[in-house]
């Protein structure tokens, strides 16, 4: 579809970047946003180094797990020890507040734009900054639902309550049994509400915003659209990058936009219209 040959913008021209982006912004009819893991840790929603050893070191210390990720795939050996973790990793990326301010900024720069957000993550942190749900594709699940791990039923389930219980009455990396979480249907234990495998589940909540966000394409199709991608990493293009690239191929006047550090970049085809700023979100979005 496009060619191996990707362009970089070089670091000289970060502040001619910024400025077409604020351009970008104010001469688009709509903005589409992807959003990625980069923009939350931009926000400081940090999966290792001193945050993890603050909230994790015991588990670190006990099992060898270095990050918050990979700790969600360590193969506990009880289902205490399983949402031990769980809960903890739930609340410091899903109830607390958002550390810095790179959401709000992000809002405060698109809120009088026709705008929808398309994101991998999965912290609840657009809606705690405020950002109409209505206007959000939450694709790979949210830590704030739980599931069935079977699944029996196509049907998600909010776990503060639980979680937060959880956190209080965990002792030594363990819960006590019976606040193990099983399924209101068949009685399995539940699991977490995210795309692991082909067992994630999209209730009806996923399914309508699915359709907000297909509406949203059909009704700029041809019109000035940004397409404003952010922190998105390599892990699963095909959910942003990749169709981000193809529709600014497809409108010729589309404007791809690309902030990451360290993975901004774009192909050649859509090259000149494209922005591509390889420096911290939070930095890029207080500028604009």
């Amino acid at each position: 579809m496009f060619s191996k040959s990707l362009t970089k913008k070089s670091t000289e021209d970060c502040f001619r970047q910024i400025d077409r982006l604020g351009e970008a912004l104010s001469q688009a009819d709509a903005v589409l946003i992807g959003a990625g893991s980069g923009l939350s840790a931009s926000a400081g929603f940090t999966y290792s180094g001193e945050r993890f050893q603050k909230y994790f070191g015991d588990f670190a210390e006990k099992y060898g797990i270095r990050d918050m990720y990979s700790g969600g795939f360590y193969p506990y050996s009880s289902l205490e020890e399983y949402w031990a973790w769980w809960s903890r990793h739930i609340y410091y990326n899903r109830y607390v507040e958002i550390p810095k301010p790179t959401y709000q900024n992000l809002l405060e720069i698109v809120k009088d734009k026709d705008y929808f957000v398309l994101t991998t993550n999965v912290d609840h942190c657009f809606q705690k900054a405020g950002f109409d749900k209505k206007r959000l594709f939450y694709t790979q699940g949210d830590y704030g639902l739980w599931q069935c791990s079977d699944p029996c039923h196509q049907k998600t389930y909010d776990n503060e309550e639980a979680v937060l219980r959880m956190l209080r009455e965990q002792n030594d990396m363990r819960i006590p049994s019976e606040l193990i979480p099983r399924c209101p249907v068949c009685g399995k234990p539940m699991t977490m509400n995210l795309r692991c495998d082909h067992t994630f589940v999209q209730d009806e909540g996923w399914y309508a915003a699915q359709n907000r966000y297909s509406d949203f394409l059909r009704r700029h199709a041809g019109l000035r659209t940004l397409y404003l991608e952010l922190g998105v990493g390599a892990n699963t293009p095909g959910i942003i990058k990749y169709p981000f690239w193809q529709m600014t191929a497809e409108n010729p006047r589309a404007v791809y936009a690309c902030v990451n550090y360290g993975e901004a970049y774009a192909p050649g085809e859509i090259q000149k219209r494209s922005i591509c700023i390889n420096r911290d979100i939070e930095q890029i979005l207080e500028k604009i």
